[in-house]
Protein backbone atom coordinates (compact mmCIF):
# COMPACT_ATOMS: atom_id res chain seq x y z
CA UNK A 1 0.00 0.00 0.00
CA UNK A 2 1.66 3.63 -0.75
CA UNK A 3 1.07 6.93 0.21
CA UNK A 4 1.33 10.06 -2.87
CA UNK A 5 2.46 13.75 -2.28
CA UNK A 6 1.56 16.09 -4.51
CA UNK A 7 3.12 19.55 -3.20
CA UNK A 8 2.55 23.09 -4.10
CA UNK A 9 3.89 26.33 -4.72
CA UNK A 10 5.16 23.44 -6.31
CA UNK A 11 2.56 20.62 -6.49
CA UNK A 12 3.72 17.86 -5.00
CA UNK A 13 2.48 14.36 -4.46
CA UNK A 14 3.64 11.73 -1.35
CA UNK A 15 3.42 8.46 -0.91
CA UNK A 16 2.72 6.74 2.47
CA UNK A 17 0.90 3.37 3.22
CA UNK A 18 -2.28 2.56 4.89
CA UNK A 19 -5.64 4.19 3.97
CA UNK A 20 -6.47 2.02 1.16
CA UNK A 21 -9.08 3.54 -1.36
CA UNK A 22 -9.29 7.21 0.41
CA UNK A 23 -8.08 10.30 -0.14
CA UNK A 24 -7.50 12.39 3.05
CA UNK A 25 -5.65 15.72 2.34
CA UNK A 26 -4.27 17.25 5.60
CA UNK A 27 -3.91 21.31 6.16
CA UNK A 28 -1.72 22.46 8.84
CA UNK A 29 0.15 26.07 9.61
CA UNK A 30 1.46 27.84 12.56
CA UNK A 31 1.34 30.92 14.56
CA UNK A 32 4.64 32.59 15.17
CA UNK A 33 5.14 34.08 18.81
CA UNK A 34 4.65 37.70 17.23
CA UNK A 35 1.63 37.07 15.35
CA UNK A 36 -2.07 37.33 17.00
CA UNK A 37 -3.61 33.97 18.04
CA UNK A 38 -6.25 34.15 15.20
CA UNK A 39 -3.22 34.11 12.64
CA UNK A 40 -3.32 31.43 10.52
CA UNK A 41 -0.57 30.58 7.92
CA UNK A 42 -0.92 28.94 5.03
CA UNK A 43 0.51 25.22 4.16
CA UNK A 44 0.26 21.48 4.44
CA UNK A 45 -3.00 19.32 2.92
CA UNK A 46 -2.50 15.77 3.74
CA UNK A 47 -4.23 12.68 3.90
CA UNK A 48 -1.61 11.66 6.81
CA UNK A 49 -2.84 8.87 9.73
CA UNK A 50 0.58 6.93 8.54
CA UNK A 51 2.19 10.65 9.21
CA UNK A 52 -0.02 11.51 12.43
CA UNK A 53 -2.07 8.66 13.01
CA UNK A 54 -3.22 10.44 15.85
CA UNK A 55 -4.24 13.75 14.77
CA UNK A 56 -8.18 13.88 14.77
CA UNK A 57 -9.55 14.83 10.96
CA UNK A 58 -12.74 16.82 10.41
CA UNK A 59 -15.20 13.63 10.91
CA UNK A 60 -12.46 10.32 11.18
CA UNK A 61 -14.65 8.91 7.96
CA UNK A 62 -14.13 8.83 4.39
CA UNK A 63 -17.44 10.35 1.93
CA UNK A 64 -18.50 8.49 -0.49
CA UNK A 65 -18.62 10.93 -3.57
CA UNK A 66 -22.06 12.26 -4.73
CA UNK A 67 -24.04 10.48 -7.24
CA UNK A 68 -23.18 11.18 -10.65
CA UNK A 69 -19.85 12.36 -9.98
CA UNK A 70 -17.41 9.38 -10.76
CA UNK A 71 -15.55 10.45 -14.01
CA UNK A 72 -15.80 6.83 -15.70
CA UNK A 73 -17.49 3.53 -15.64
CA UNK A 74 -13.78 2.51 -16.29
CA UNK A 75 -12.23 0.02 -13.58
CA UNK A 76 -8.70 1.09 -14.13
CA UNK A 77 -7.50 -1.96 -12.09
CA UNK A 78 -5.25 -1.78 -14.92
CA UNK A 79 -4.12 1.77 -15.93
CA UNK A 80 -4.96 2.16 -19.96
CA UNK A 81 -5.75 4.76 -22.33
CA UNK A 82 -9.22 5.06 -21.47
CA UNK A 83 -8.15 5.82 -17.50
CA UNK A 84 -6.02 9.06 -18.90
CA UNK A 85 -9.12 9.78 -21.33
CA UNK A 86 -11.53 9.86 -17.79
CA UNK A 87 -9.09 12.23 -16.03
CA UNK A 88 -8.56 14.57 -18.98
CA UNK A 89 -12.24 14.88 -19.62
CA UNK A 90 -13.07 15.56 -16.34
CA UNK A 91 -10.29 18.39 -15.98
CA UNK A 92 -12.11 19.84 -19.26
CA UNK A 93 -15.62 19.96 -18.20
CA UNK A 94 -16.94 23.40 -18.57
CA UNK A 95 -17.74 23.83 -15.23
CA UNK A 96 -14.53 22.75 -14.16
CA UNK A 97 -12.72 25.08 -16.03
CA UNK A 98 -14.51 28.12 -15.16
CA UNK A 99 -14.21 27.37 -11.05
CA UNK A 100 -10.15 26.71 -11.18
CA UNK A 101 -9.72 29.99 -13.36
CA UNK A 102 -12.00 31.75 -10.85
CA UNK A 103 -10.31 30.31 -8.42
CA UNK A 104 -6.67 30.90 -9.34
CA UNK A 105 -7.93 34.46 -9.99
CA UNK A 106 -9.22 34.89 -6.73
CA UNK A 107 -5.22 34.47 -5.85
CA UNK A 108 -3.70 36.16 -8.13
CA UNK A 109 -5.38 39.60 -6.99
CA UNK A 110 -5.18 38.56 -3.49
CA UNK A 111 -1.27 38.05 -2.90
CA UNK A 112 0.12 37.54 0.28
CA UNK A 113 4.02 37.65 1.37
CA UNK A 114 5.87 34.87 2.74
CA UNK A 115 4.34 33.06 5.95
CA UNK A 116 1.40 35.82 5.80
CA UNK A 117 -0.72 33.42 3.41
CA UNK A 118 -3.80 33.92 5.84
CA UNK A 119 -6.88 34.64 3.26
CA UNK A 120 -4.93 32.01 0.88
CA UNK A 121 -5.04 29.12 3.37
CA UNK A 122 -8.79 30.01 4.05
CA UNK A 123 -9.54 29.88 0.66
CA UNK A 124 -8.10 26.33 -0.02
CA UNK A 125 -9.54 25.26 3.14
CA UNK A 126 -13.34 26.23 2.29
CA UNK A 127 -12.67 24.49 -1.28
CA UNK A 128 -11.46 21.76 0.30
CA UNK A 129 -14.94 21.76 2.57
CA UNK A 130 -16.75 22.02 -0.23
CA UNK A 131 -15.66 19.27 -1.72
CA UNK A 132 -15.69 17.13 1.70
CA UNK A 133 -12.10 16.76 1.68
CA UNK A 134 -10.94 16.24 5.50
CA UNK A 135 -7.93 18.01 6.38
CA UNK A 136 -5.55 19.31 9.51
CA UNK A 137 -4.14 22.12 10.33
CA UNK A 138 -2.02 23.69 11.00
CA UNK A 139 1.77 22.49 10.44
CA UNK A 140 3.83 25.16 9.06
CA UNK A 141 3.85 28.77 9.38
CA UNK A 142 2.22 30.24 6.69
CA UNK A 143 2.58 47.59 -12.00
CA UNK A 144 0.14 46.32 -15.69
CA UNK A 145 -2.72 46.89 -15.90
CA UNK A 146 -4.57 43.57 -17.15
CA UNK A 147 -7.99 42.26 -16.03
CA UNK A 148 -6.90 40.34 -13.09
CA UNK A 149 -3.91 42.42 -11.86
CA UNK A 150 -3.18 42.18 -7.95
CA UNK A 151 -5.40 44.28 -6.09
CA UNK A 152 -3.06 44.86 -3.12
CA UNK A 153 -0.57 47.73 -3.10
CA UNK A 154 3.07 46.58 -3.56
CA UNK A 155 2.19 42.97 -3.74
CA UNK A 156 1.58 40.79 -6.52
CA UNK A 157 2.09 37.14 -8.03
CA UNK A 158 4.89 37.49 -10.33
CA UNK A 159 5.91 33.31 -10.67
CA UNK A 160 2.81 31.90 -11.41
CA UNK A 161 2.35 30.28 -7.72
CA UNK A 162 -1.19 31.18 -7.94
CA UNK A 163 -1.16 28.86 -10.79
CA UNK A 164 0.15 26.20 -8.69
CA UNK A 165 -2.18 26.61 -6.01
CA UNK A 166 -5.35 26.56 -8.28
CA UNK A 167 -4.30 23.46 -10.17
CA UNK A 168 -3.37 21.38 -6.97
CA UNK A 169 -6.58 22.16 -5.88
CA UNK A 170 -8.40 21.09 -9.19
CA UNK A 171 -6.37 17.82 -8.84
CA UNK A 172 -8.23 17.71 -5.57
CA UNK A 173 -11.52 17.76 -7.28
CA UNK A 174 -10.76 15.25 -9.68
CA UNK A 175 -9.17 12.54 -7.07
CA UNK A 176 -12.04 13.19 -4.87
CA UNK A 177 -14.32 12.73 -7.37
CA UNK A 178 -12.38 8.90 -8.52
CA UNK A 179 -11.42 8.36 -5.10
CA UNK A 180 -12.48 4.81 -5.48
CA UNK A 181 -9.93 3.83 -7.94
CA UNK A 182 -7.36 4.92 -5.37
CA UNK A 183 -5.00 2.35 -4.32
CA UNK A 184 -3.00 4.10 -1.35
CA UNK A 185 -3.19 7.69 0.38
CA UNK A 186 -2.83 11.09 -2.19
CA UNK A 187 -1.32 13.99 0.55
CA UNK A 188 -1.34 17.34 -0.84
CA UNK A 189 1.21 19.67 0.25
CA UNK A 190 0.27 23.37 -0.05
CA UNK A 191 3.71 25.16 1.02
CA UNK A 192 4.04 29.10 2.04
CA UNK A 193 7.09 30.85 1.16
CA UNK A 194 9.03 29.09 -1.08
CA UNK A 195 10.48 32.39 -2.50
CA UNK A 196 12.38 33.67 0.15
CA UNK A 197 11.10 31.90 3.68
CA UNK A 198 12.54 28.75 2.96
CA UNK A 199 9.34 27.35 3.69
CA UNK A 200 10.11 23.61 2.70
CA UNK A 201 12.50 23.25 5.65
CA UNK A 202 9.73 24.51 8.26
CA UNK A 203 7.42 22.20 6.33
CA UNK A 204 9.71 19.03 6.39
CA UNK A 205 11.10 20.12 10.07
CA UNK A 206 7.19 19.65 11.14
CA UNK A 207 7.25 15.98 9.78
CA UNK A 208 5.74 16.61 6.88
CA UNK A 209 7.61 14.12 5.27
CA UNK A 210 7.34 11.25 7.35
CA UNK A 211 7.02 8.11 6.32
CA UNK A 212 7.16 9.30 2.52
CA UNK A 213 7.19 7.13 -0.39
CA UNK A 214 7.42 9.69 -3.21
CA UNK A 215 6.79 13.20 -4.02
CA UNK A 216 6.06 15.20 -7.21
CA UNK A 217 5.72 19.17 -8.09
CA UNK A 218 5.07 21.43 -11.24
CA UNK A 219 6.24 25.51 -12.30
CA UNK A 220 5.03 26.74 -14.98
CA UNK A 221 7.52 27.81 -17.36
CA UNK A 222 7.08 30.75 -20.23
CA UNK A 223 9.90 28.92 -22.33
CA UNK A 224 7.47 26.34 -23.50
CA UNK A 225 3.76 26.64 -25.51
CA UNK A 226 0.65 26.03 -23.15
CA UNK A 227 0.55 22.73 -21.72
CA UNK A 228 4.02 21.28 -22.83
CA UNK A 229 5.30 19.13 -20.29
CA UNK A 230 9.47 19.41 -19.80
CA UNK A 231 11.67 17.81 -17.51
CA UNK A 232 14.70 15.70 -17.38
CA UNK A 233 16.29 12.94 -15.24
CA UNK A 234 19.16 14.02 -12.42
CA UNK A 235 20.16 17.99 -11.74
CA UNK A 236 17.55 19.80 -13.10
CA UNK A 237 17.70 22.79 -10.94
CA UNK A 238 21.12 24.36 -9.71
CA UNK A 239 22.20 24.66 -6.14
CA UNK A 240 21.83 28.25 -4.99
CA UNK A 241 23.53 30.47 -2.56
CA UNK A 242 24.58 34.41 -1.84
CA UNK A 243 27.32 36.09 -0.03
CA UNK A 244 28.01 39.71 0.52
CA UNK A 245 31.67 40.79 1.81
CA UNK A 246 32.40 43.94 3.81
CA UNK A 247 35.62 45.44 3.11
CA UNK A 248 37.36 47.65 5.11
CA UNK A 249 40.51 49.75 4.89
CA UNK A 250 41.13 53.35 6.11
CA UNK A 251 39.45 56.34 4.97
CA UNK A 252 41.33 59.49 3.42
CA UNK A 253 41.56 62.21 0.81
CA UNK A 254 41.19 61.37 -2.62
CA UNK A 255 44.32 63.89 -3.10
CA UNK A 256 46.61 61.67 -0.63
CA UNK A 257 46.01 57.72 -1.40
CA UNK A 258 48.84 57.47 0.34
CA UNK A 259 47.67 57.94 3.75
CA UNK A 260 44.38 55.66 3.29
CA UNK A 261 44.35 52.19 2.75
CA UNK A 262 41.48 51.55 -0.39
CA UNK A 263 39.02 49.66 -0.10
CA UNK A 264 37.83 50.16 -3.71
CA UNK A 265 40.83 48.99 -5.38
CA UNK A 266 40.99 46.00 -2.83
CA UNK A 267 37.39 45.07 -4.04
CA UNK A 268 38.07 46.07 -7.40
CA UNK A 269 40.68 43.40 -7.12
CA UNK A 270 38.40 40.63 -5.43
CA UNK A 271 35.68 40.84 -8.19
CA UNK A 272 38.19 40.25 -11.10
CA UNK A 273 39.54 36.85 -9.07
CA UNK A 274 36.38 36.08 -8.22
CA UNK A 275 35.52 35.47 -12.36
CA UNK A 276 38.93 33.08 -12.58
CA UNK A 277 37.08 30.74 -10.04
CA UNK A 278 34.43 29.39 -12.63
CA UNK A 279 36.59 30.34 -15.64
CA UNK A 280 39.48 28.83 -14.72
CA UNK A 281 39.15 26.52 -11.77
CA UNK A 282 36.24 25.06 -12.81
CA UNK A 283 35.58 21.89 -15.09
CA UNK A 284 33.83 23.15 -18.38
CA UNK A 285 31.69 20.53 -18.60
CA UNK A 286 30.61 20.96 -14.67
CA UNK A 287 27.98 24.28 -15.09
CA UNK A 288 28.93 26.68 -12.63
CA UNK A 289 27.98 30.20 -12.26
CA UNK A 290 29.90 32.93 -9.65
CA UNK A 291 28.40 36.82 -10.41
CA UNK A 292 28.86 39.88 -8.44
CA UNK A 293 25.79 41.41 -8.55
CA UNK A 294 26.29 44.77 -5.89
CA UNK A 295 29.44 47.20 -5.32
CA UNK A 296 29.07 50.08 -3.01
CA UNK A 297 31.43 52.64 -1.42
CA UNK A 298 31.56 55.91 -0.54
CA UNK A 299 29.44 58.66 -2.28
CA UNK A 300 31.68 61.60 -1.22
CA UNK A 301 34.18 62.35 -4.55
CA UNK A 302 37.13 63.81 -3.09
CA UNK A 303 37.37 61.03 -0.42
CA UNK A 304 38.92 57.14 -0.53
CA UNK A 305 35.62 55.51 1.93
CA UNK A 306 36.40 53.26 4.49
CA UNK A 307 34.50 50.20 3.28
CA UNK A 308 33.31 49.14 0.26
CA UNK A 309 30.44 46.11 0.43
CA UNK A 310 30.25 43.48 -2.46
CA UNK A 311 27.71 40.89 -3.19
CA UNK A 312 26.72 38.61 -5.33
CA UNK A 313 25.53 34.69 -6.20
CA UNK A 314 26.50 31.22 -6.67
CA UNK A 315 24.97 28.54 -8.55
CA UNK A 316 25.97 24.73 -8.99
CA UNK A 317 24.54 21.31 -9.65
CA UNK A 318 26.52 19.11 -7.48
CA UNK A 319 26.47 19.85 -3.81
CA UNK A 320 30.61 19.19 -3.68
CA UNK A 321 30.79 21.71 -6.61
CA UNK A 322 28.73 23.92 -5.21
CA UNK A 323 30.83 24.07 -1.47
CA UNK A 324 33.51 24.31 -3.15
CA UNK A 325 32.76 27.48 -4.80
CA UNK A 326 31.58 28.69 -1.28
CA UNK A 327 35.05 27.86 0.07
CA UNK A 328 36.63 29.47 -2.98
CA UNK A 329 34.93 32.80 -2.65
CA UNK A 330 35.41 32.96 0.67
CA UNK A 331 39.29 32.48 0.57
CA UNK A 332 39.44 34.71 -2.63
CA UNK A 333 37.66 38.07 -1.51
CA UNK A 334 39.73 37.71 2.21
CA UNK A 335 43.20 37.02 0.15
CA UNK A 336 42.60 39.72 -2.47
CA UNK A 337 41.88 41.83 -0.06
CA UNK A 338 44.78 41.91 2.43
CA UNK A 339 46.98 42.30 -0.33
CA UNK A 340 45.94 45.93 -0.46
CA UNK A 341 45.99 45.61 3.60
CA UNK A 342 42.53 45.32 4.12
CA UNK A 343 40.64 42.88 6.47
CA UNK A 344 37.34 41.30 5.00
CA UNK A 345 33.98 39.30 6.40
CA UNK A 346 32.15 37.40 4.03
CA UNK A 347 28.99 36.58 5.09
CA UNK A 348 27.02 33.63 3.20
CA UNK A 349 23.42 33.94 5.11
CA UNK A 350 23.96 30.42 6.33
CA UNK A 351 21.97 31.49 9.82
CA UNK A 352 19.13 32.71 7.09
CA UNK A 353 18.66 29.68 5.62
CA UNK A 354 19.51 30.85 2.10
CA UNK A 355 21.33 28.05 0.77
CA UNK A 356 19.63 25.84 -1.57
CA UNK A 357 21.05 22.55 -2.60
CA UNK A 358 20.66 21.35 -6.61
CA UNK A 359 17.00 19.87 -7.34
CA UNK A 360 18.07 16.56 -8.62
CA UNK A 361 15.08 14.08 -10.18
CA UNK A 362 14.85 10.56 -9.28
CA UNK A 363 15.51 8.24 -12.72
CA UNK A 364 12.67 6.31 -11.59
CA UNK A 365 9.91 9.47 -10.99
CA UNK A 366 11.24 11.14 -13.59
CA UNK A 367 10.33 8.38 -16.22
CA UNK A 368 6.31 8.32 -13.82
CA UNK A 369 6.16 11.48 -15.07
CA UNK A 370 7.27 11.16 -18.70
CA UNK A 371 5.06 8.25 -19.12
CA UNK A 372 1.67 9.87 -17.53
CA UNK A 373 2.25 13.23 -19.66
CA UNK A 374 2.90 11.32 -22.68
CA UNK A 375 0.08 8.86 -22.36
CA UNK A 376 -2.38 11.49 -21.23
CA UNK A 377 -1.41 14.69 -23.66
CA UNK A 378 0.26 12.89 -26.46
CA UNK A 379 4.27 12.10 -26.98
CA UNK A 380 4.74 15.34 -28.55
CA UNK A 381 3.65 17.51 -25.77
CA UNK A 382 6.96 16.35 -23.74
CA UNK A 383 10.14 17.22 -23.88
CA UNK A 384 13.67 16.70 -22.31
CA UNK A 385 14.46 20.31 -20.93
CA UNK A 386 18.42 21.45 -20.29
CA UNK A 387 19.12 21.91 -16.41
CA UNK A 388 18.59 25.17 -15.30
CA UNK A 389 20.57 28.18 -12.79
CA UNK A 390 17.42 28.65 -11.03
CA UNK A 391 16.55 27.08 -7.89
CA UNK A 392 13.78 26.06 -5.96
CA UNK A 393 13.53 24.43 -2.11
CA UNK A 394 11.74 22.28 -3.28
CA UNK A 395 15.30 20.31 -3.70
CA UNK A 396 14.68 20.09 -0.05
CA UNK A 397 12.25 17.44 -0.48
CA UNK A 398 14.16 15.83 -3.15
CA UNK A 399 17.28 15.02 -0.61
CA UNK A 400 15.12 13.22 1.42
CA UNK A 401 12.63 10.86 -0.54
CA UNK A 402 12.69 10.00 -4.20
CA UNK A 403 10.91 13.10 -5.82
CA UNK A 404 10.47 14.42 -9.58
CA UNK A 405 10.07 18.33 -10.54
CA UNK A 406 8.17 19.30 -13.84
CA UNK A 407 7.36 22.11 -15.29
CA UNK A 408 4.07 23.23 -17.51
CA UNK A 409 4.26 25.70 -20.16
CA UNK A 410 2.38 28.75 -20.49
CA UNK A 411 3.62 30.42 -22.83
CA UNK A 412 0.79 31.89 -25.16
CA UNK A 413 2.06 35.03 -27.78
CA UNK A 414 -1.10 35.51 -28.47
CA UNK A 415 -2.26 36.59 -25.39
CA UNK A 416 0.87 38.30 -24.31
CA UNK A 417 1.30 35.24 -22.32
CA UNK A 418 5.21 35.47 -22.83
CA UNK A 419 7.32 37.14 -19.85
CA UNK A 420 8.71 35.33 -17.40
CA UNK A 421 8.68 35.09 -13.38
CA UNK A 422 9.27 38.19 -11.46
CA UNK A 423 8.91 40.54 -14.17
CA UNK A 424 6.12 43.09 -13.59
CA UNK A 425 4.30 41.81 -16.98
CA UNK A 426 4.39 38.76 -15.88
CA UNK A 427 1.03 36.52 -16.67
CA UNK A 428 0.20 33.23 -17.65
CA UNK A 429 -2.70 31.21 -19.85
CA UNK A 430 -5.28 30.06 -18.27
CA UNK A 431 -6.26 27.43 -20.23
CA UNK A 432 -2.92 25.61 -18.40
CA UNK A 433 -4.94 25.00 -15.26
CA UNK A 434 -7.26 22.27 -16.44
CA UNK A 435 -4.15 20.63 -17.88
CA UNK A 436 -2.05 20.93 -14.85
CA UNK A 437 -4.90 19.42 -12.45
CA UNK A 438 -5.27 16.74 -14.57
CA UNK A 439 -1.83 16.04 -15.00
CA UNK A 440 -0.86 16.03 -11.52
CA UNK A 441 -4.00 14.32 -10.39
CA UNK A 442 -2.68 11.32 -13.23
CA UNK A 443 0.50 11.18 -11.30
CA UNK A 444 -0.98 10.72 -8.28
CA UNK A 445 -3.54 7.77 -9.14
CA UNK A 446 -1.60 6.10 -11.59
CA UNK A 447 1.37 6.09 -9.21
CA UNK A 448 -1.01 3.94 -6.51
CA UNK A 449 -2.44 1.76 -9.28
CA UNK A 450 0.85 0.42 -10.56
CA UNK A 451 2.55 0.22 -7.69
CA UNK A 452 -0.48 -0.75 -5.05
Amino acid sequence: MNSLYLYVLVLSLIFTPFFVNNFLPFFNSITSSSSSDNNEYSTLFDAIASVNPKAPLNSGKNHTPPSGSRGSSTSCQVWDVACSEAVLSLARKPENVEWIKGLRRKIHENPELAFEEYETSKLVRTELDRMEIEYRYPLAKTGVEWEHKSKVAGKMHACGHDAHVAMLVGAAKILKNREHHLKGTVILLFQPAEEAGNGAKRMIGDGALEDVEAIFAVHVSHEHPTAIIGSRPGPLLAGCGFFRAVISGRKGLASDPHNSVDPILAASAAVISLQGIVSRESNPLDSQVVSVTSFNGGNNLNMIPDTVVIGGTFRAFSNASFYNLLQRIQEVVVEQASVFRCSTTVDFFEKDSTIYPPTVNDDHMYEHVKKVATDLLGPTNFRVVPPMMGAEDFSFYTEIVPAAFYYIGVRNETLGSIHTGHSPYFMIDEDVLPIGAAVHASIAERYLNERG
